[in-house]
Protein backbone atom coordinates (compact mmCIF):
# COMPACT_ATOMS: atom_id res chain seq x y z
CA UNK A 1 0.00 0.00 0.00
CA UNK A 2 1.43 3.66 -1.04
CA UNK A 3 2.35 6.26 1.66
CA UNK A 4 -0.22 8.21 -0.03
CA UNK A 5 -3.15 5.98 0.61
CA UNK A 6 -1.96 5.05 3.79
CA UNK A 7 -2.18 9.06 4.52
CA UNK A 8 -5.51 9.37 3.27
CA UNK A 9 -7.11 6.55 4.90
CA UNK A 10 -5.99 7.39 8.72
CA UNK A 11 -6.07 11.36 7.77
CA UNK A 12 -2.82 11.84 8.94
CA UNK A 13 0.66 13.19 7.16
CA UNK A 14 2.86 11.96 4.90
CA UNK A 15 5.23 12.14 7.21
CA UNK A 16 3.91 10.55 10.10
CA UNK A 17 3.28 7.57 8.13
CA UNK A 18 6.58 6.93 6.78
CA UNK A 19 8.01 7.58 10.55
CA UNK A 20 5.30 4.61 11.45
CA UNK A 21 6.64 2.90 8.82
CA UNK A 22 10.27 2.79 10.01
CA UNK A 23 9.29 1.96 13.66
CA UNK A 24 7.85 -0.87 12.57
CA UNK A 25 10.04 -2.15 10.22
CA UNK A 26 12.33 -2.10 13.08
CA UNK A 27 10.08 -4.61 14.33
CA UNK A 28 9.90 -7.40 11.66
CA UNK A 29 5.98 -6.55 10.98
CA UNK A 30 6.45 -5.03 7.27
CA UNK A 31 9.15 -4.30 4.72
CA UNK A 32 9.66 -1.12 2.77
CA UNK A 33 8.77 -0.78 -0.82
CA UNK A 34 9.10 2.07 -3.24
CA UNK A 35 6.49 4.52 -2.54
CA UNK A 36 4.47 2.49 -0.05
CA UNK A 37 5.12 -0.56 2.42
CA UNK A 38 3.76 -4.62 2.56
CA UNK A 39 3.24 -7.07 4.88
CA UNK A 40 6.65 -8.95 6.18
CA UNK A 41 6.48 -12.59 3.81
CA UNK A 42 8.57 -13.89 6.17
CA UNK A 43 8.21 -17.60 7.67
CA UNK A 44 9.41 -16.36 10.88
CA UNK A 45 6.73 -14.56 12.97
CA UNK A 46 7.76 -11.21 12.24
CA UNK A 47 7.36 -9.88 15.78
CA UNK A 48 10.12 -12.31 16.88
CA UNK A 49 12.38 -12.26 13.24
CA UNK A 50 12.29 -8.54 13.98
CA UNK A 51 13.97 -9.16 17.68
CA UNK A 52 16.17 -12.32 16.36
CA UNK A 53 18.04 -9.65 13.92
CA UNK A 54 18.05 -6.62 15.85
CA UNK A 55 21.79 -6.01 17.45
CA UNK A 56 22.53 -9.08 15.67
CA UNK A 57 25.79 -8.95 16.02
CA UNK A 58 26.11 -8.20 19.51
CA UNK A 59 23.93 -10.66 20.14
CA UNK A 60 26.31 -13.47 18.15
CA UNK A 61 28.72 -12.01 20.12
CA UNK A 62 27.03 -12.41 23.36
CA UNK A 63 26.56 -15.94 22.27
CA UNK A 64 29.33 -17.02 21.62
CA UNK A 65 30.98 -15.64 24.32
CA UNK A 66 28.34 -17.74 26.97
CA UNK A 67 29.08 -21.43 25.60
CA UNK A 68 32.90 -21.06 27.45
CA UNK A 69 30.45 -21.30 30.30
CA UNK A 70 29.11 -25.03 29.20
CA UNK A 71 31.16 -28.49 29.28
CA UNK A 72 30.48 -31.78 28.78
CA UNK A 73 27.82 -33.70 29.99
CA UNK A 74 25.88 -30.84 31.80
CA UNK A 75 22.13 -29.84 31.40
CA UNK A 76 21.38 -26.44 30.08
CA UNK A 77 18.23 -24.51 30.17
CA UNK A 78 17.77 -22.54 27.31
CA UNK A 79 14.95 -20.10 27.04
CA UNK A 80 13.23 -18.80 24.36
CA UNK A 81 14.70 -15.17 23.91
CA UNK A 82 16.60 -13.88 20.77
CA UNK A 83 19.74 -13.51 22.20
CA UNK A 84 19.33 -17.18 23.48
CA UNK A 85 18.51 -18.31 20.01
CA UNK A 86 21.85 -16.77 19.17
CA UNK A 87 23.76 -18.57 21.55
CA UNK A 88 21.79 -21.88 20.84
CA UNK A 89 23.25 -21.36 17.49
CA UNK A 90 26.80 -21.31 18.69
CA UNK A 91 26.29 -23.92 21.51
CA UNK A 92 28.12 -26.81 19.44
CA UNK A 93 31.35 -28.13 20.88
CA UNK A 94 30.07 -29.45 23.97
CA UNK A 95 29.33 -33.48 23.81
CA UNK A 96 26.68 -35.31 25.26
CA UNK A 97 24.34 -32.44 26.88
CA UNK A 98 20.47 -32.35 28.00
CA UNK A 99 19.34 -29.15 26.54
CA UNK A 100 15.71 -28.43 27.95
CA UNK A 101 13.71 -25.58 26.42
CA UNK A 102 10.38 -24.00 25.88
CA UNK A 103 11.42 -22.69 22.39
CA UNK A 104 10.26 -23.64 19.48
CA UNK A 105 13.55 -22.19 17.43
CA UNK A 106 16.20 -23.22 20.14
CA UNK A 107 14.58 -26.90 20.28
CA UNK A 108 14.79 -26.61 16.23
CA UNK A 109 18.25 -25.37 16.45
CA UNK A 110 19.58 -28.12 18.47
CA UNK A 111 17.76 -31.65 17.70
CA UNK A 112 19.72 -33.97 16.19
CA UNK A 113 22.92 -33.42 17.26
CA UNK A 114 25.45 -35.99 18.13
CA UNK A 115 25.03 -37.21 21.34
CA UNK A 116 22.90 -34.21 22.64
CA UNK A 117 19.64 -35.14 24.08
CA UNK A 118 16.30 -32.35 23.97
CA UNK A 119 14.02 -31.85 26.40
CA UNK A 120 10.84 -29.26 25.25
CA UNK A 121 8.64 -28.21 27.78
CA UNK A 122 4.87 -28.42 26.64
CA UNK A 123 1.69 -26.19 27.13
CA UNK A 124 0.35 -23.58 25.20
CA UNK A 125 2.39 -21.92 21.89
CA UNK A 126 2.66 -17.92 22.53
CA UNK A 127 2.90 -17.29 18.40
CA UNK A 128 4.63 -14.35 18.76
CA UNK A 129 7.33 -15.40 20.93
CA UNK A 130 7.46 -19.17 19.49
CA UNK A 131 7.64 -20.54 22.74
CA UNK A 132 5.08 -22.41 25.65
CA UNK A 133 4.47 -20.50 28.81
CA UNK A 134 1.40 -21.10 30.84
CA UNK A 135 1.05 -23.70 34.17
CA UNK A 136 1.66 -27.00 32.02
CA UNK A 137 5.08 -25.49 30.41
CA UNK A 138 6.33 -24.11 34.51
CA UNK A 139 4.92 -27.49 35.79
CA UNK A 140 6.99 -29.63 32.96
CA UNK A 141 10.37 -26.66 33.32
CA UNK A 142 10.27 -27.40 37.23
CA UNK A 143 11.01 -31.21 36.68
CA UNK A 144 14.54 -30.27 35.38
CA UNK A 145 17.38 -28.96 37.89
CA UNK A 146 20.03 -27.54 35.16
CA UNK A 147 23.75 -27.19 35.72
CA UNK A 148 23.10 -23.63 34.01
CA UNK A 149 19.41 -21.77 33.23
CA UNK A 150 20.28 -18.95 30.42
CA UNK A 151 17.94 -16.25 30.23
CA UNK A 152 17.51 -13.56 27.83
CA UNK A 153 15.91 -10.41 29.11
CA UNK A 154 14.03 -6.87 27.79
CA UNK A 155 16.10 -4.66 29.65
CA UNK A 156 18.05 -4.11 33.04
CA UNK A 157 17.71 -1.00 35.29
CA UNK A 158 19.99 -0.51 38.28
CA UNK A 159 17.30 0.91 40.95
CA UNK A 160 14.62 -2.45 39.85
CA UNK A 161 16.60 -5.32 38.56
CA UNK A 162 15.86 -7.54 35.28
CA UNK A 163 12.69 -6.06 33.40
CA UNK A 164 10.61 -8.04 30.19
CA UNK A 165 7.75 -7.18 28.21
CA UNK A 166 5.77 -9.81 28.61
CA UNK A 167 4.27 -11.25 31.90
CA UNK A 168 3.73 -15.03 30.95
CA UNK A 169 7.14 -14.65 29.70
CA UNK A 170 8.45 -13.00 32.81
CA UNK A 171 6.25 -15.67 35.18
CA UNK A 172 7.99 -18.68 33.54
CA UNK A 173 11.64 -17.51 33.76
CA UNK A 174 11.01 -16.34 37.21
CA UNK A 175 9.76 -19.81 38.25
CA UNK A 176 12.93 -21.78 36.91
CA UNK A 177 15.05 -19.29 39.21
CA UNK A 178 14.78 -21.84 42.24
CA UNK A 179 16.10 -24.76 40.32
CA UNK A 180 18.96 -23.82 38.88
CA UNK A 181 22.54 -24.60 40.02
CA UNK A 182 23.58 -21.04 38.01
CA UNK A 183 21.92 -18.30 36.43
CA UNK A 184 22.76 -16.80 33.24
CA UNK A 185 21.61 -13.86 31.93
CA UNK A 186 22.28 -13.01 28.39
CA UNK A 187 22.33 -9.28 26.86
CA UNK A 188 23.78 -6.70 24.54
CA UNK A 189 25.10 -3.29 26.01
CA UNK A 190 21.64 -2.13 24.43
CA UNK A 191 19.08 -3.54 26.94
CA UNK A 192 21.48 -1.57 29.78
CA UNK A 193 18.42 1.12 28.68
CA UNK A 194 16.04 -0.16 31.22
CA UNK A 195 13.24 -0.56 28.96
CA UNK A 196 10.66 -3.38 30.01
CA UNK A 197 7.40 -2.99 31.76
CA UNK A 198 7.63 -6.10 33.60
CA UNK A 199 9.54 -7.16 36.65
CA UNK A 200 11.18 -10.30 36.09
CA UNK A 201 13.75 -10.49 39.15
CA UNK A 202 16.37 -8.87 41.30
CA UNK A 203 19.51 -8.62 40.92
CA UNK A 204 20.80 -11.53 44.04
CA UNK A 205 18.60 -13.82 42.23
CA UNK A 206 21.02 -14.21 39.29
CA UNK A 207 24.49 -15.45 39.68
CA UNK A 208 25.93 -14.04 36.08
CA UNK A 209 25.45 -11.82 33.13
CA UNK A 210 27.13 -12.04 30.06
CA UNK A 211 27.24 -8.78 27.71
CA UNK A 212 28.96 -7.22 24.69
CA UNK A 213 30.11 -3.93 26.75
CA UNK A 214 30.95 -3.88 30.40
CA UNK A 215 28.05 -1.52 32.19
CA UNK A 216 28.65 1.75 33.51
CA UNK A 217 27.28 3.31 36.88
CA UNK A 218 25.23 3.04 38.55
CA UNK A 219 24.20 -0.31 36.75
CA UNK A 220 27.83 -1.37 37.16
CA UNK A 221 27.71 -0.58 41.00
CA UNK A 222 24.14 -2.29 41.53
CA UNK A 223 25.47 -5.73 39.95
CA UNK A 224 28.72 -4.85 42.15
CA UNK A 225 26.79 -4.75 45.12
CA UNK A 226 24.38 -7.64 44.42
CA UNK A 227 27.89 -9.77 43.24
CA UNK A 228 26.76 -11.01 40.22
CA UNK A 229 29.33 -11.68 37.71
CA UNK A 230 30.04 -10.13 34.53
CA UNK A 231 31.62 -11.63 31.89
CA UNK A 232 31.97 -9.41 28.49
CA UNK A 233 33.08 -10.59 24.94
CA UNK A 234 34.55 -7.13 24.55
Amino acid sequence: MSVVDLSQRFEVSEETIRRDIRQLETTGRVVKVHGGVRLSTSTLEPPYQGRVSLNAAAKKEVGEKATELVEDGMTVFIDCGSTSYWFSRMLTKPKKLLVVTNSLDVANEVIGRDDWRLAFTGGQIDPDYRAAFGREAIIQARQFTPDLLFLSIGGIHSDIGLLDFSIDEANFKRSLLDRARRKVVLTDSSKFSGAGSVHLADFDQIDTIVCDKPPEDPLKSALDNAQVEVICSR
